[in-house]
This record gives structure tokens, sequence and C-alpha cells, in this order.
């Protein structure tokens, strides 16, 4: 947790919202009275953040389950703060990280019932939930009345479980009452305060009793995992005793799933909390989004613990919520690189992987999710909009043609080690994940015609990173990897061959996301007559209007040998190309390259 910024903004600004009307208090975490067992479909684990909770459930049973992800990180279930507006931002996302209570009852992504019902719906189809848990802090300075009406102040919460009965006071909180300073202070980092945040006392008996609960009743419930927020900051000994008293998961068996955020460094490194958990490995990321970004992937198959962790110990990713922020390598705004590299990252062996699934926040990064506005009686703020990956305003990485397959393939090729390779020039790599799979990954340009030994057995296999087939035949593959692009097979992937995708020309809606001047069209242009060859104004000319801007949608055909670009025309005839190479083959959903 690098930005939660609140400071002296929060007083006036939650102040703003705290003659709202309060519901009636109601439990912080029913639980079923029973909960029925469930398998985890694997262990690609997916972050929709900021998505509502009917919006998580039916992305579970409509697409996570039946692709094979195993997991989805959902944003804080507790009471938060309301900020209508903080630095250029309405209702900031990092308000949802300032807890006012442990009550579940009502957020801006939902009610009590709703969460519960999530969870159920994603367990019958595979999809273990994890929850992002604050127990480092609660609130920033100043007071104010919380998403499900509880009034609050910075060192006073008077209703933690909505029942009038458990409290923080001025005495659970501390020791130290002053901001992080020393960042080479291993005691200031841990019992200081994180951006004036309210610091927690866990060493305290009651502290920790809290925390059990509220965390234990989410288990209760189904919840099978946690993503815990600013571990780093919470003491090693007080992490073990919060997480050390949990019950076990009903249905999955054993204790919840734990994962730390911890920023390593050698004033806190990442296996201190290695025996709590996995960490967060954000070496990992800066390593793996740098090369990937500047295409010099080939040393990416040898990779090292990053940190010191090992497989098991560590939690990869492309980027997360933070980063795609304030440090971004590789985001959703670099487009085809960036499903690249979330394809590589669920085809290597390393890790437990989480994909980033955003909303598109523009240049501010501090806008909260789309919302549907204020509801009358509700204490929430702007509640958040149900999440629809054919708008524009909601991303969608997972659901990429590159990414959205590649779950199944890691499941396919659970247990085994990278094997057979091959390489040309250092933005080309491929690889055998011993007999049950192998990809290929282009992060050069133009198409990489190969023909690689691999240990599959023989037969025809779909491409989980794309459309088309390719042939295994004694001993070896032959496949053609697009410019930007990925051919990843495996064992449970057989087709017959009548039926399989012969990756021929494709025609398809495309949805591209592109911000325009005024009297700008954005069209589809390529190397084939039905693109305009390479004519702008002969080219597919997309559609748009008020209610989808930027996405901008029509009807293409594209092969996977096609090269393509979107370009933008305005009433002048001026034309702007997008930059970086031509792309190659279908994308339903490309991002405007600027």
């Amino acid at each position: 947790m690098n930005r939660r910024r609140l400071g002296s903004l929060a007083g006036a600004a939650v102040l703003a919202v705290g003659l709202l009307a309060a519901p009636a208090p109601a439990s912080a975490a029913p639980a079923p009275a029973e909960v029925p067992a469930a398998e985890q479909n694997g262990g690609t684990i997916v972050h929709l953040f900021q998505w509502n909770w009917d919006s998580v459930a039916a992305e579970c049973e409509d697409f996570l389950g039946p692709n094979g992800f195993g997991g989805v990180q959902v944003s804080p279930p507790q009471e938060h703060v309301v900020i209508p507006s903080a630095e250029g931002g309405d209702y900031p996302w990092w308000q949802d990280y300032q807890p006012v209570s442990y009550q579940i009852d009502n957020t801006r992504r939902g009610t009590a019932e709703e969460f519960e019902a999530m969870v159920a719906t994603c367990r019958e189809n595979g999809v273990r939930i994890y929850a992002d848990v604050i127990i480092n802090h609660m609130t920033g300075n100043g007071s104010g009345t919380g998403s499900n009406g509880t009034e609050w102040e910075k060192y006073a919460y008077p209703d933690l479980f909505g029942d009038g009965g458990a409290a923080y006071g001025n005495d659970d909180f501390g020791p130290c009452f002053e901001t992080i300073e020393d960042w080479n202070d291993k005691w200031e980092v841990q019992n200081c305060e994180l951006l004036e945040l309210s610091n927690l006392d866990t060493a305290t008996p009651h502290v920790r009793e809290q925390l059990r609960r509220y965390l234990n009743g989410l288990v209760d419930m189904g919840v099978g995992g946690f993503r815990v927020d600013a571990s780093k900051h919470v003491p090693e000994a007080d992490v073990e005793a919060i997480f050390g008293g949990l019950n076990e998961v009903p249905g999955f068996g054993g204790r919840p799933d734990v994962y730390h955020e911890v920023y390593g460094d050698q004033t806190v490194p990442y296996t201190a909390y290695t025996p709590y958990g996995k960490v967060t490995n954000f070496d990992y990321k800066n390593d793996f989004s740098g090369k990937f970004a500047g295409g010099d992937i080939a040393g990416l198959v040898d990779m090292p613990d990053h940190g010191g962790l090992t497989s098991d110990e560590a939690v990869v990713f492309v980027d997360n919520h933070d980063t795609q922020r304030y440090t971004p390598t590789l985001t959703y705004k670099d487009g085809d690189r960036y499903h690249l590299a979330t394809a590589f990252m669920l085809a290597h062996p390393y890790g437990t992987p989480v994909v980033m699934s955003s909303y598109d926040f523009g240049d501010n990064q501090t806008e909260g999710p789309p919302s549907v506005g204020e509801v009358d009686g509700n204490p929430a703020g702007w509640i958040t909009e149900d999440s629809d990956c054919a708008d524009a305003d909601w991303v969608c990485e997972h659901r990429d043609g590159t990414v959205a397959g590649m779950a199944a393939f890691r499941n396919s090729t659970d247990g085994t080690g990278i094997t057979e390779r091959a390489t040309d020039g250092g933005s080309r790599v491929a690889f055998d994940r011993g007999d049950r799979g192998f990809a290929a990954f282009n992060a050069g340009g133009g198409t990489w015609n190969l023909t690689a030994t691999t240990s599959m057995p023989d037969g025809v296999y779909e491409n989980a990173a794309g459309s088309g087939s390719a042939t295994v035949s004694g001993g070896q593959v032959t496949v053609e990897v697009p410019a930007e692009g990925a051919v990843a097979l495996h064992v449970d992937g057989v087709c017959d061959p009548a039926e399989c995708d012969d990756g021929g020309d494709d025609t398809f809606e495309i949805s591209a996301t592109a911000h325009t001047n005024w009297g700008q069209e954005v069209y589809v242009v390529g190397n084939t007559d039905a693109l305009g060859s390479w004519n702008p104004t002969s080219g597919v000319k997309l559609s748009t209007d008020g209610s989808t801007y930027p996405r901008w949608t029509g009807q293409v055909t594209i092969g996977d040998d096609d090269e393509w670009k979107l370009v933008k025309v305005d009433g002048a005839g001026d034309v702007q190309w997008e930059s970086g190479g031509n792309r190659v083959g279908p994308d339903s959903a490309p991002v405007w390259r600027d």
C-alpha cells in the first residue's frame, strides 16, 4: 500500500456527508448455517478492482469459472470513509482502504446479502474469494460518517460490528502517533502512522481480538483467502497472532490462503512475512515488466527467485492498482505488449499469478470507479455501477484474447517445469512445460515462423493465447507467432482437426479504445483490401456515441497474418497514426497507442 492519502482533507470531505441518513445497524459478517463444499479450479487469481458484489458473482459464473480461473481478489468489504472529492477525483478509490468499522452491511459495492451471495456463487463455480483486508490502520485526520452510517473520529470508532458493543478508542492506537519519516528504521515503519492514517496497536489483545472476529466472520461465510493490505507496517509477531487464530475455511479445508502486501527492502525484507503466508513480489514486477516494456524477454525464462522468494512464497503480477497509477511500467494503456506480458506470466511456473482487471481512470490517478451516483437514503456516496466489459469504462484485461485462455494452460501444466526452449534474439522465446504444454512469445516486429522441438504428444491443439491451432508431430511443432502475440498449446486443449479453429480470416466486432479531438474519426487500416490497403479513409470506419465514447466499434475482417493499425482522421483529412509496430492478427479490444 503505497498511496492512500487522506491527511487533513478527510475531515472536511467526510463531514460533508455526515448528515446522510444511516441504515439500521446489523451484524458485521453473518455466517450461513452451512457452507457447501467447493473445489478450486486452479491457482490463477483475477483482481476485479472495485467491481461491485453482483458483478463479481456474474463474472464468476459467466466467465471465470468456465475458463479455469481459480480466485478473485475483491476490494475491501468493510465499512469505509466517504469522501466526495480529493486530489481531483470524485469519491477516490483509496477511500475504501480507510476502515470506519468492520461491518460489511453497506459499502459502495453493495450489501452484506449481496456479498454473501457473491461468495456462494463464486465457490459454486470453483472460484475462491480473496478479500482485500486492512489490519494496519483505520482512517486519517478528521471525523465523519462511514458508508454504513457509523460516526467516526481519527482515534474513536464506537461501533465496530454494528451491535453497539466492541469499539476502538485512543488506547487502541499507537504506540507512535507521528507520521513515518525514517524508512530505514524498522520500528518506525511498523509502529508509526503511514500517511497520517491512525495506526492500530496490533500488539494489544483487544485489537487482535477485533481483527480476528472480523476475519473469521468472512471465513465462516466462505471467503477462502485474504490479500492483506500494508502488512509491511504490522510487526511480524502481530501478524502471526492475528492470522494464527483464524478458523478453517468451510468446504475448502484448511485455513485461508493469505498473501501479504510487502514492498521488500533491507529494512523489512519479503522473507520476514513468508512464515505467515505468501508475499507480493514487487521485485518481480519491476524486473519482469521492465524487460517486457523494452522487448528483452528471452532471459525471463530462467527467472531468479526475486527478493529471495521461492515460487511457493511469491505472488506475482505485471501491475496492480497502485503501480498502474503511481509507478507504471506496463499497464492496460500499453495494449498488446501488456497482454503479452500477462500471458507469459501465466505460462511461466513461478509464483501465484494475479491478473489485473481495471476500470479506465484516464489521467486521474485518484478517480473512483464508474458509478450510478448517489442513491437516496444510502450514506455510501456514489454507488459503483455494474461492470460491463463491453463498456469503455471497464477495461477487463482478463478477457483479452491473449490472456483469457491462459488460466486453462496454467492449470493443465501445473507441476511441470520448463524444459525445451528456443529463442530468436532477445525479443522472441519459446519453451515447453514438460510434456504438457508449449508456449511461444513474440515481442518483436513481424511474424515469427518457428519450428521447435517439443515433448508434447502428437496431436492438434487449439491456441490458448489467441486464435488458430497447431499440430505436434514426431516431437516437433511449427507455429506462426504474430508480432506482439503468442501461441500456447496444452494437452487439455486437443481438438478434432475437422473442428479446429483454422486461424483464417475472421469477421468480428472490434471495440477500440481511443480518445479523440473534436471532429476526428477512428479507422482500422491494414495491408488487405478489406482494411483499405493502408489508405486511411479506405479502411473500416468505426463509430461511437456519447454513451460509449471512447470505445469505437465496427465489424472488421482480420486474419492471423494481416497487419493493421488504428488511425484518426479529422474533417480536413489530416491523419494521425498510432505509434508502435503494426498490429498482427485479430484483436477485438485494442487500445490506442500514443
